[in-house]
């Protein structure tokens, strides 16, 4: 490019489409990886219920569950399977 003035414009958007793309990159985050087993209170959550609805459910075993010592985890493989058998 002979023509400063051209260059000049040619550098300045580029200027601005970097920033912009800065801008962009800066604002991605990645991908939040899901947990399999939820504790009891985020199943309630993906479920919609209560803690205490979904205590019944484990209690009267409708849906399986996963021991850990004394900690109860749900898979929510499980959970969806549970929601499928449920539709109507």
């Amino acid at each position: 490019m002979s023509d400063p003035a051209l260059a000049g414009l040619v550098k300045a958007v580029a200027v601005e489409v970097a920033a912009l793309l800065r801008g962009e990159i800066a604002t991605m985050t990645a991908p939040q990886i899901q947990p399999a087993l939820l504790t009891v209170k985020q199943a309630a959550v993906y479920l919609g219920r209560s803690e205490q609805s979904v205590q019944h459910l484990v209690f009267e075993k409708e849906i399986p569950v996963v021991r850990v010592g004394r900690r109860v985890h749900l898979h929510r493989r499980d959970l969806d399977a549970w929601i499928e058998k449920n539709k109507y």
